[in-house]
């Protein structure tokens, strides 16, 4: 039975990762002990543990941690870790906060939008159709762009694609600003900055509001030739709606990172879609050589008492 505080590392990751972010944890926090929880955990195993740090780990996971102060998730995403009823709603709950990965989500979403803009999707199909067929130049500044959710990964990608010239719209749910932007608020405005977008990127959290979002009516109130890139749940997307909506040709194309079920079956429509991108969840995966950093920042904050950094709320869903 262990007498001081403990700090568990509850996730599904496989083995060697789990290794890795244990190593890294350990040379980070010296004067700490870290607890694997992949290993077994018996009567009295759960003394002392006041810090979780998680990345999906199964339901009921921190159950019996009496002493439990902090859940820090070391993925941006929380819906898992909010719907589960074992975790005490009084225990501060933070989502990861790390400027890599907010670049690495910049990084894939401009990809995504030149390569719509450029039209290299198209010419990808035309290769293997062994096809030479050149295309009309659209410009940068010619392909206007909606941002849905202005949290630290939608104002990244926001700066990126004004940075490369795109104009772009910003969405989100309460009234926020944008430098270089122009900004809206509110599901009344939704409408006319859906069908002002040539490309509609989202990276809207997933809540009650949000799930399903992307159905048959939204995707009619987007122009027709438009495009859209999903780098934040698979469950705001319908994927029969999204199919129709490529079948009539109201949507040029779709890149999805995320999915309802992951990985994504092989049976999938999406798999062999002409008109579909298929990523395995890659856009910002978390990177534990600098997620570290950003945890052990959280913590040291936390047990001083100062403000925690990606605090959710949990009314909110984020």
């Amino acid at each position: 039975m262990t007498t001081k505080k403990a700090i568990l590392l509850a996730t599904n990751f496989d083995a060697a990762e789990q290794a890795q972010w244990l190593a890294l944890l350990r040379a980070a926090l010296p004067d700490d002990l870290i607890v694997d929880g992949h290993a077994p955990r018996g009567p009295g195993n759960a003394d002392g543990i006041d810090i979780a740090l998680v990345a999906n780990p199964a339901l009921g996971a921190l159950q019996g941690l009496t002493q439990l102060r902090l859940v820090q998730s070391l993925w941006a995403g929380v819906e898992r870790l909010l719907a589960d009823p074992t975790i005490p709603r009084d225990v501060p709950l933070a989502r990861m906060v790390d400027p890599a990965m907010n670049t690495s989500m910049a990084e894939t979403a401009l990809w995504a939008v030149l390569g719509l803009q450029r039209g290299f999707f198209g010419y990808a199909r035309q290769q293997h159709q062994g096809q030479w067929l050149q295309h009309p130049l659209q410009r940068a500044d010619e392909t206007p762009v909606a941002v849905l959710g202005l949290g630290q990964m939608g104002r990244a990608v926001a700066r990126r694609l004004l940075q490369a010239g795109y104009p772009v719209q910003a969405w989100s749910r309460s009234a926020q600003e944008m430098p270089g932007a122009v900004t809206a608020s509110g599901r009344d405005a939704l409408r006319g900055v859906l069908g002002a977008a040539q490309v509609v990127v989202d990276l809207l959290p997933l809540t009650p509001d949000t799930a399903g979002l992307f159905n048959r009516s939204i995707f009619g109130q987007m122009r027709r030739g438009s495009a859209l890139v999903n780098l934040a749940r698979g469950a705001h997307v319908v994927d029969a709606d999204l199919l129709a909506a490529l079948a009539e040709g109201h949507l040029s194309h779709a890149v999805l990172d995320v999915f309802h079920e992951e990985p994504l079956p092989a049976s999938h429509p999406f798999w062999k879609h002409p008109q579909v991108t298929v990523l395995p969840h890659v856009a910002a995966p978390t990177d534990p050589r600098t997620a570290v950093a950003a945890v052990v920042a959280n913590l040291i904050a936390h047990r001083a008492g100062a403000p925690l950094t990606g605090l959710v709320d949990r009314a909110r869903g984020y």
